[in-house]
């Protein structure tokens, strides 16, 4: 495992490596972003690293619209789980993630991604972000420090604790078409939210756990 990479386990002392390291981070994004066909950051733009790689770029675009409806791994044991989970409710369609969303595929995208990329706060209506030396605070405006009385629980499997919620199966499937229903305001991506042209994008976390002890 690429330990930088996939946990940010790294020595940089010096300002100068961090900030190299930020702008390799950033490069990554805007990366992502074209790939997706999403408005980049135009004010912490590389164009030299686009240009050398649009027609890279270009090539996996064109390999990602053909492969559109293919689930990675992951994705498609969670899908997998879900419909075999609540087969017995007859949907009239399967349970789906959504087709395409911005990977988060090395450490320290999220981090970046959660802040202008010309600022270090960001809220909305939900919540408060604030950039702080060892990554990033987010403050909710509704912070709970106990889910004491409000774990809600999907019926039909384990055996649920006296001290949760029980809630029939058709209560989750009602949520989980909601969640990725959500108000416009909650895709638009931080990163590019202080120009005209804004991104917007579920995101997905495709970064390998370190399970000690090894499974």
């Amino acid at each position: 495992m690429d330990m930088h990479r996939a946990l940010g386990f790294h020595h940089l002392e010096s300002m100068d490596a961090i900030k190299n390291e930020r702008q390799k981070i950033r490069t990554h994004i805007h990366l992502q972003l074209r790939a997706m066909d999403l408005p980049v950051a135009s004010n912490d733009l590389n164009e030299d690293a686009l240009a050398i790689a649009d027609t890279l770029l270009s090539s996996y675009k064109q390999k990602s619209r053909l492969l559109l409806h293919e689930r990675v791994p992951v994705d498609a044991r969670i899908e997998s789980f879900l419909n075999s989970y609540f087969a017995g409710l007859n949907l009239a369609s399967p349970l789906r993630l959504p087709n395409q969303t911005l990977t988060l595929d090395r450490h320290g995208m999220a981090r970046e991604l959660s802040f202008p990329s010309d600022g270090s706060f960001y809220s909305n209506s939900i919540l408060s972000s604030f950039r702080v030396k060892n990554g990033v605070m987010h403050n909710p405006l509704n912070d709970r420090r106990t889910t004491s009385g409000t774990f809600h629980i999907t019926d039909g499997g384990l055996p649920i604790p006296d001290d949760k919620k029980v809630v029939p199966q058709i209560t989750f499937v009602k949520l989980f078409d909601a969640a990725l229903k959500p108000p416009a305001e909650f895709m638009k991506l931080p990163f590019t939210i202080n120009q005209e042209e804004q991104a917007a994008s579920f995101v997905s976390l495709y970064l390998r756990p370190l399970v000690c002890p090894e499974v």
